[in-house]
Formats: structure tokens, C-alpha cells, sequence
């Protein structure tokens, strides 16, 4: 394969492409408070804030990226013997122009005028904590990592903001228990804050980011100086209790009750143990339906609480392509059918300067789907200076006394690695083994890759090699039977000035192709692209893709119809089009139309979003597939429709529709929630799944679930 020698010219040559030189960064003093402020938003009035003189350089990085703020803005940091207190004030010359929208925890900040802050307290320039508000006060949290930003993380904190004449202002307590820090009399920490100015799609940053970056990008994060802290115990209790009824149609009714717990407990400031007991999953929202036109195997993301947090530190491979942990391995059967989880631990931090993640899942039986099972998992990682890192990792999947058939041991080992070359250059990879019993021949995987992401550039090469009995039954592998994929991207990002109505354009191409272990195309897809957007935040994609799938066996790739062996070469158009996601009602329109197979493809599938009353917000969606080949024609829908009411921050009520054609299937997924800290509070779901058509004989599978949770911080 000709992408493998390309991959090694290009890590030869960043550290050539990739010399920039980072720009001094911002330093903002920590203000030791005697007395804590009152949290109500009122931040000009509060005379605890009086002392803190305010920071106001805030830089944009679109639309006018360099320029200052186009409002003014005053950020304020101090801290107490417990708590960090963050305040905002958002200086507006038109109020009424500001948009505000969902108030539920985590929702999207992108849309709204909002504020956010990372904290990078250990200063590796890879981990950290995001906090974050609109003007209806919203909780939005994450923990940042090298492998990205999870935002269902949920930390015990508090924040509370006003409107007045002059904007908008937020205030911020964190407690440091709720924080990971080292132990140092003295701290410094990675530090960057954002305000969103959304009618003007304005993004500006107080240590300024270049037009390709986020609030994320901590090596390009200033610092806060001068915290005089001490670690803070920390313990938390949160025992659950849980009602449901079921219907399951022919299958009969049944009631059940359940009773779990989990404890957190702070080791030390840096360092957390948690522990579940019977735990249960049942506020989370449902899967989004899809529907496969390949062979391959389709990803749901994880979205289990306990399972996500310092999630980022338990990932080895590829996203998406090969994980040698996936955590939807563990209590989800393959259709996701919940199998119990009667208990688990995990200890993960930092020990001496070293990332360390140690997890045991214990799973019950579940007749005729799944035995009990233990899993474990190991993990360290050494962050190292400019987002390097050195890694490795174990996992054991330990089946019990009474395994079904086709269950079995299954273990895997890892260890990966990434180097920062200067400002924006990245070289990484991993190499896995799996043992499977019964399985002797290639069991091994492994990648390399190398990226260079400046303002005007973005570029990427690189390879994978997937073993043809490589089995990490505890991760994720996209494609069964072992293959190997190469892959290459240039994208260039052209800004016009401020006189412009243009904001961007953005030609690229990518190309990703696969091959299995004996040399035979399975695909081939070359992107061809351009981006334009507006600084009315309307946008138009204009792509053309050039498409191989190769067969070796015949395919059935609808009820009773069959694609034959082959190799199938075509092209497709691929239209994008988006426009002002400011207003109270915008639209996606993506489409694909072109050769697919042996025949032609036309796909639509169009978006509409709907913001209400600054509490109601709405999504309809629709994906399309009218398929005609010479061995029959057929058609795919997949309809989607979400909603949510934010009564307050803490009380909400959200829904969930979807419909699938192929399996003729209508699904509801309704909660109620009524929130006390992190997440915890009162849950009311109702799930429903029956057939869409009444004339089938498909059986309905309904339950209405209460479940209660309360955090006791001792």
C-alpha cells in the first residue's frame, strides 16, 4: 500500500512544517478572598469583588480573528480556604439581542451567548476541567483529555447569573473537592476563558487561540498564579432507589424494585476511588436509531455516567475504528439489552507524576443472553511536556462456572504514545495484542499517524493494521476479519477581512482506503470539498466523492435483495447546506446523490432546529434513502424527533421519537427531571418500543421507570 511510505515522509518532515513559535502567554494572579461573595449573579454589587481588579483583554478568534473583543468584558478569579469563584461580567451595547435558550445540564453553549473556562491544574497541557453558563444559568461541565472533551462528566458545583442594563454576569463556585490538583503549597494552573457573543457569531478568548482551535487547546493556555491551597477530603454517597413497571406485550407484565449505591472517596487531592453497588442506568437517553447500507459493524457512544468519567484516560487506539476498551462492553449485550451489573470498582489519578487508571466490573447472569462475567482493566500513562505521552494498558474479560456458548476468556494489552513537535505538530500511534482461546493466527494491531493543525493548515496521514483474529472483546473494532487502512487529508482555511461578508472558505480532500490482509479492496473513498461560510453564519459544503466497494461474497443489503460479488466504482455528489443558527429556527439540509453499488443513490437528510421562549428547544430530523439497483429497489427512513423544556435549570422535561423503516419500528423515550447536585435528583422515563405498523405482529416492550438519587457529601 502506497499510503505506509507516505506516512514516514510525512512524520520525517514536521518537525520541519511544525517550527512555529508559541506567543508569551497571559498571567492572571489569584485574589485570596476573606470573605466568599454572595452567589446571585450580581458581581459589580457584591463587595467581596470589589478588591479583584478585573482582567478585560479578550481577543477573538472569529470573525475577526486578532481583533479585540467587540464587547466588553471583565473576568474576575479569587478563592476562599474551599471554593475558586469565577465571575463574568458581559457588557452589552443591545441586550435585548441577547440569545439565550436551553437551560438543561451540558446542552450546547455553541448556539447561545454564553461564557466558559478551562482549568488545567496539573499543567500537562492535555487534562483538565471545563465549566460553563448561559444567561438562563445553565450547568455545563467536562473533563478534558488527550483524547478530547466528555461533557457528561458531572462535578458538584454552582453558578448563578443576572441580566441588568448593561448585559449579562455569571458567577462560579468550585469547590476544590470537586476539582484534581497536586500537592503543592503554592499552585499553578493552565488556564483560557471564552465568551460567545452569538448574534454576531463572535468567539473571543482571554489567552488568544489561532481561528483552529477551542477552548481546549491548552498549550496555548495562559495561567493562574498564586493559589494557596490544600487538598480538601472528599467523600460522597449517592445510594439510588428504583420502581418500574413493564408491559412486553404476550410476554405478560412485571414490576420491579431496586436498591444501589456509589461512593466516591478523594484518596488525595488527586487521587479518587469509586465504588458501585448494583448500578443502574435507567435516567439515561435512549440510543439514536441508525441503519447500516455496509457490512460493518455501527458505533452507539457510551453514555453511562459511571463509565464516562476519566473515560479519556482508559482509551487506547483509534476512536471510532479500534478501541481496545470500549465501556459498552461491559452490562449491554450486543442489541442493547441491559445485563445487570451487581458491583465495580475504579482508582484513577495521578501518582507521582503518572496518569493511573485500575477498574473491576462484576456482571450478573442474564438467562440466555449473557453469564457472569468479570472484567478488569489497568491503565498508566506519563504525560510529558509540549502533549506527549507515553502509555500501556491490560484487560481482562473472565467469563464465569456457566458460560453460554460462544463465550470465553479474552484478554488485551497496549500501549500507545504521542509527541507534540513544536506549536502544531503531532505524531501518534498504539500496538495491541489480543489472546482469545481457540484463536492462534494474526491477533495483533497497530497504528501510526502524524497531524499539523495551524491557522492556514490542517493536515494528516496514516495507517492501521487491523490482524485477522485481532479480538478485543472488551473494545470496539469497526470492521470484523482484519484489514489494512490508510488515510490522508490537506485542508486549507482561507479568512477574508472585516469588510467581507465572507468569514471562510475551506477547500480540502480527504481519502481513506481499506484493504484486507491478503491485498483485496474492500473500499475506497476520496472527499473532494470546499466549505463556505458566511459570517451570518449561513453555510454551503460542496463535495463530490469518489466511491470503491468491493465484494467477495454476495451481500444482502435489503430483505430479499442481494448484491452480487464485485468490485463497484462510483461517483456521488455530496451537498451541505446550513443556515443561521442564531435565529429561532434554523435548518441542515445534507444530501448525497450519485452511484452506489450496482445501481444509484439519492439520500437526503434535513435537520430542523426550533429555539422557544428562551426554555423550548426542538429537533426534527430525517434521514432518507431511496436506493435503485438491478436487483431491486428499496427505501430507508429514519425519523428523529427531540425536545426539551428547561422550567428552571434543575427541572426539565425532554422527549425523544424515533421511527425506523426497517424494522418498522416507533420508539419513545420521555423523561422528567427534578436535579439537586451533579446529576443527582428525581427521574421519571418512559420507554416505549412497538411496531409503527399495527398489522404486524410485533410485540410492544413499554416500561414506566421512578428512580431517586441523592448525594450525601460527608
Amino acid at each position: 500500500m502506497l499510503l505506509k511510505p507516505a506516512v514516514l515522509a510525512l512524520l520525517a518532515g514536521l518537525p520541519l512544517i511544525a517550527a512555529a513559535q508559541p506567543a508569551l502567554r497571559p498571567v492572571l494572579p489569584a485574589a485570596p478572598l476573606a470573605q466568599a461573595p454572595v452567589l446571585d449573579g450580581k458581581v459589580l454589587d457584591d463587595p467581596a469583588w470589589k478588591t479583584v481588579v478585573p482582567e478585560t483583554s479578550f481577543t477573538q478568534n472569529t470573525p475577526d480573528d486578532g481583533a479585540p473583543v467587540s464587547q466588553r468584558t471583565e473576568l474576575r478569579l479569587a478563592y476562599t480556604d474551599d471554593s475558586l469563584y469565577v465571575a463574568f461580567v458581559c457588557f452589552d451595547d443591545e441586550p435585548g439581542r441577547i440569545i439565550a435558550s436551553d437551560a438543561r445540564r451540558d446542552a450546547s453553549l455553541n448556539d447561545v451567548d454564553a461564557v466558559r473556562f478551562v482549568l488545567d491544574t496539573y499543567g500537562d497541557e492535555q487534562n483538565g476541567f471545563v465549566f460553563g453558563t448561559n444567561v438562563n444559568g445553565e450547568e455545563y461541565d467536562g473533563q478534558l483529555s488527550s483524547k478530547g472533551l466528555n461533557v457528561n462528566w458531572d462535578g458538584v458545583w454552582k453558578v448563578r447569573t443576572r441580566t441588568a442594563e448593561h448585559g449579562w454576569s455569571a458567577e462560579f463556585r468550585i469547590p476544590l473537592k470537586t476539582l484534581r490538583y497536586p500537592t503543592q503549597d503554592v499552585q499553578s494552573w493552565g488556564a483560557n476563558f471564552e465568551r460567545r457573543i452569538q448574534r454576531r457569531h463572535e468567539v473571543a478568548y482571554w489567552s488568544p487561540l489561532g481561528r483552529q482551535f477551542g477552548i481546549t487547546r491548552l498549550a496555548e493556555a495562559g495561567a493562574v498564579t498564586g493559589l494557596e491551597i490544600v487538598g480538601q477530603r472528599n467523600l460522597q454517597v449517592v445510594p439510588y432507589a428504583l420502581g418500574e413497571a413493564r408491559d412486553r406485550g404476550d410476554e405478560g407484565t412485571s414490576t420491579d424494585s431496586e436498591f444501589g449505591l456509589d461512593v466516591k472517596y478523594g484518596v488525595t487531592p488527586s487521587l479518587t476511588l469509586d465504588l458501585t453497588y448494583n448500578t443502574d442506568f435507567a435516567q439515561v437517553e435512549a440510543d439514536e436509531l441508525q441503519i447500516s447500507l455496509d457490512r460493518f459493524n455501527l458505533f452507539f457512544p457510551e453514555k453511562r455516567p459511571f463509565f464516562l468519567e476519566n473515560s479519556g484516560l482508559f482509551s487506547v487506539g483509534r476512536p471510532h475504528q479500534v478501541e481496545l476498551f470500549f465501556s459498552r462492553r461491559i452490562g449491554l449485550s450486543d442489541d442493547g439489552e441491559v445485563i445487570p451489573i451487581d458491583y465495580g470498582a475504579r482508582l484513577s489519578g495521578d501518582i507521582a507524576g503518572t496518569r493511573v487508571g485500575l477498574m473491576y466490573m462484576q456482571t450478573d447472569d442474564l438467562p440466555d443472553v449473557s453469564g457472569s462475567t468479570g472484567f478488569a482493566v489497568a491503565r498508566v500513562n506519563k504525560e510529558l511536556p509540549n502533549r506527549s505521552s507515553l502509555g500501556a494498558m491490560l484487560i481482562d474479560k473472565s467469563v464465569g462456572s456457566s458460560p453460554l456458548s460462544g463465550e470465553n476468556d479474552n484478554s488485551a494489552a497496549g500501549a500507545d504514545f504521542r509527541w507534540g513537535i513544536s506549536e502544531y505538530g503531532l505524531v501518534k500511534g498504539y500496538l495491541a495484542q489480543t489472546d482469545t482461546p481457540g484463536l492462534d493466527g494474526d491477533d495483533r494491531s497497530w497504528s501510526l499517524e502524524g497531524s499539523y493543525d495551524s491557522p492556514d493548515w490542517s493536515l494528516g496521514l496514516g495507517f492501521v493494521d487491523v490482524g485477522e483474529e485481532f479480538n478485543p472483546e472488551v473494545g470496539f473494532v469497526n470492521r470484523s476479519g482484519g484489514y489494512r487502512n490508510g488515510f490522508a487529508s490537506a485542508l486549507r482555511r482561507i479568512r477574508f477581512g472585516r469588510e467581507s461578508s465572507l468569514l471562510e472558505l475551506r477547500p480540502h480532500f480527504s481519502y481513506a482506503v481499506y484493504e484486507d490482509q491478503q491485498g483485496f479492496k474492500e473500499s475506497g473513498f476520496l472527499h473532494i470539498d470546499n466549505h463556505t461560510e458566511w459570517k451570518s453564519g449561513y453555510e454551503v459544503h460542496t463535495g463530490v466523492n469518489f466511491v470503491t466497494k468491493g465484494l467477495q461474497a454476495p451481500f444482502e443489503i435489503y430483505e430479499g435483495i442481494v448484491v452480487p460479488t464485485g468490485t463497484y466504482r462510483n461517483t456521488e455528489a455530496q451537498l451541505v447546506g446550513r443556515t443561521d443558527d442564531s435565529q429561532w429556527i434554523s435548518l441542515v439540509v445534507r444530501a448525497w446523490i450519485g452511484g452506489f453499488y450496482s445501481g444509484d443513490r439519492v439520500a437526503i437528510s434535513p435537520t430542523v432546529q426550533v429555539r422557544l421562549a428562551e426554555k423550548f428547544v426542538g429537533e426534527f430530523g430525517w434521514q432518507r434513502n431511496d436506493v435503485e439497483l438491478p436487483e431491486g429497489d428499496f427505501t430507508t427512513d429514519i425519523g428523529l424527533f427531540r425536545m426539551a423544556w428547561s422550567f428552571t435549570p434543575k427541572v426539565a422535561v425532554e422527549a425523544l421519537f424515533q421511527y425506523n423503516s426497517v424494522d418498522d419500528l416507533l420508539s419513545t423515550n420521555l423523561r422528567f427531571s427534578w436535579l439537586r447536585e451533579a446529576n443527582t435528583g428525581l427521574y421519571l422515563v418512559f420507554n416505549d418500543i412497538k411496531g409503527y405498523d399495527g398489522f404486524t405482529d410485533a410485540q410492544p416492550d413499554r416500561s414506566l421507570i421512578a428512580k431517586y438519587t441523592h448525594m450525601f457529601q460527608l
